[in-house]
C-alpha cells in the first residue's frame, strides 16, 4: 500500500486553484470518493474545502485520525457537519465565498441542499469540468501506478490458458480470473463517474452472451448472474468454437488500466476471425493519428469511418440499436475520465500526460463479439502503450 506523496497532492490542488481563478470561483467543495482520493490521498468521510488561495482544508467526519495518517495535506481537521465549514474556513482567514463549485454530476441532491443552506448567499456551479481537466493530465507517479495495474492484468490474462476448459461457466472463469487479480493487488472495485455506474472487475463471457446488450454504456454487455445485476458473466457453459471475452480492468493502489483479449476453444468462424483482424487495423489507425493537438472527436470520426468502410456500420461498438458513441475513454482513478474518443468532442485535443483506453469492437447478435482494447498514454516522445499482453487471437485445442 502506497500513500500519495504530499508533493502530488499539493500540485493537484494548485492546478485546481488555477482553473478556479479562470472561472472566478471563491471555493470548491469536494465530496465524492474518487475526487477525495485524488486530491487528499484517502477516502475518509467528509469534504475537501479548496479556497481560491491558500491551503485546502480536508474536513473529516469519520475518521479524522486515520485521515491524518493517510493524507499528505497540511490541514486535516475533524468536523461534525457542513454547518461547521464557515467557522473553520474563517479561522484560516478565508473570506465567505460568493461563488462555490461542487460536483454536480455525482452529488446527491439532498447533500447539495445541506451545503446550500450553509451558504445561502452563494452562487453554486458545477466544478466537475474543472476537476476533470486537472485529473486528465497524469504525472509520472500516476503512470507508474498504471504500469503496476498493467502488470496485474497481464497476469490475469495469462491465467486464462491455465484454467479455461470446456463446460465451465462464464462465472467460473470470471471467478478464477478475479481470484488471480485479488492476489495481485486488485481492489475489487472499479469506479465509474456515472449514476448507477456499478462495475466489479470488468466483463468475462462467451459465445452469444457476449453479444447481449446491457444497461451499461459499453459495447459489450452480457446477461449477468441476475436481472438485479444484468451485466457480465452468467451461468452459461463455455462451449467450443465460440469467442471468449476477457475484458478486464486492472486496479492497483487506486489506478486503473483496461484491456480486452479474445480466446476460443477449437476455433472461430471466418467472420469472427476477420472481425478481430479488422479491429486491430482500427487500433493501428488510432496509433498513427493520436498526436498532441489532434482533436478527440476527429480521431473518433476517422476510426468510425474505417470501421464502416470495412462493413461494420451496424455492428461496430455494439449491436445495431445498442451501439455506443465512443471508441475510447480516459483512465486513472475512474474508468471514464477525460479524454473521450467520442462523437462531438472536436473542441478538445490530446495533450502530453493523457492516458486512455482504446477499444474497437464488433458485435454479431446470435454469434458473439470480438475486439481489442489497450491502455495508452501520451509522453513527451509520443504515444506509449501501457497494457502489453499478447494481442494474438488465442485458440486452444483442448
Amino acid at each position: 500500500m502506497r500513500l500519495t506523496p504530499a508533493t502530488e497532492l499539493e500540485y493537484r490542488c494548485k492546478m485546481l486553484q488555477n482553473h478556479m481563478a479562470a472561472e472566478g470561483l471563491d471555493a470548491i467543495i469536494i465530496a465524492q470518493n474518487a475526487d477525495l482520493f485524488y486530491f487528499t490521498g484517502t477516502v475518509q468521510s467528509g469534504c475537501l474545502y479548496v479556497p481560491a488561495h491558500g491551503q485546502p482544508l480536508y474536513l473529516v467526519r469519520r475518521d479524522a485520525a486515520r485521515a491524518r495518517m493517510e493524507s499528505g495535506l497540511k490541514e486535516v481537521l475533524p468536523f461534525g457537519s457542513p454547518k461547521d465549514i464557515p467557522q473553520l474556513a474563517a479561522g484560516y482567514g478565508y473570506p465567505e465565498p460568493k461563488k462555490i463549485g461542487m460536483e454536480f454530476d455525482v452529488l446527491p441532491v439532498a447533500l447539495f441542499e445541506r451545503y446550500r443552506k450553509v451558504f445561502p448567499n452563494a452562487q453554486f456551479s458545477d466544478a466537475t469540468p474543472l476537476i476533470r481537466l486537472v485529473r486528465m493530465i497524469k504525472s509520472h507517479y500516476e503512470i507508474h501506478l498504471m504500469k503496476d495495474a498493467a502488470d496485474q492484468v497481464d497476469k490475469v490474462t495469462r491465467r486464462v490458458r491455465d484454467v479455461l476448459r470446456e463446460g465451465m461457466s462464464d462465472l467460473e472463469l470470471a471467478a478464477e480470473l478475479e481470484h488471480t487479480a485479488r492476489l495481485n493487488g486488485h481492489l475489487g472495485l472499479i469506479r465509474m463517474r456515472v449514476f448507477n455506474g456499478e462495475m466489479l472487475f470488468g466483463h468475462t463471457f462467451s459465445g452469444t452472451d457476449s453479444a447481449v446488450p446491457a444497461y451499461t454504456d459499453t459495447p459489450f454487455g452480457g446477461v449477468g448472474p441476475s436481472p438485479c445485476f444484468g451485466q457480465g458473466a452468467s451461468y452459461k457453459p463455455i462451449g467450443r468454437n465460440e469467442p471468449i471475452i476477457v475484458d478486464f480492468a486492472g486496479s492497483f493502489d487506486g489506478y486503473l488500466v483496461d484491456q480486452t483479449r479474445i480466446f476460443a476453444l477449437g476455433g472461430l468462424s471466418d467472420r469472427l476471425r476477420k472481425g478481430y483482424d479488422d479491429m486491430l487495423r482500427v487500433q493501428e489507425l488510432m496509433k498513427q493519428i493520436v498526436v498532441v493537438g489532434a482533436p478527440w472527436g476527429e480521431v473518433y470520426d476517422r476510426c468510425l469511418a474505417l470501421a464502416a468502410e470495412m462493413g461494420y456500420a451496424d455492428s461496430f461498438m455494439g449491436a445495431k440499436g445498442s451501439q455506443v458513441s465512443f471508441i475510447g475513454h480516459g483512465l486513472g482513478v475512474e474508468i471514464d475520465e477525460y479524454p473521450f474518443i467520442a462523437r462531438g468532442f472536436k473542441d478538445m485535443a490530446f495533450q502530453v500526460g493523457m492516458a486512455f483506453a482504446f477499444e474497437p469492437k464488433v458485435v454479431f447478435p446470435g454469434e458473439g463479439a470480438v475486439g481489442i482494447e489497450n491502455t495508452f498514454y501520451i509522453s513527451d516522445e509520443g504515444l506509449k502503450q501501457l497494457t502489453y499482453s499478447s494481442e494474438e487471437l488465442v485458440i486452444l485445442s483442448r
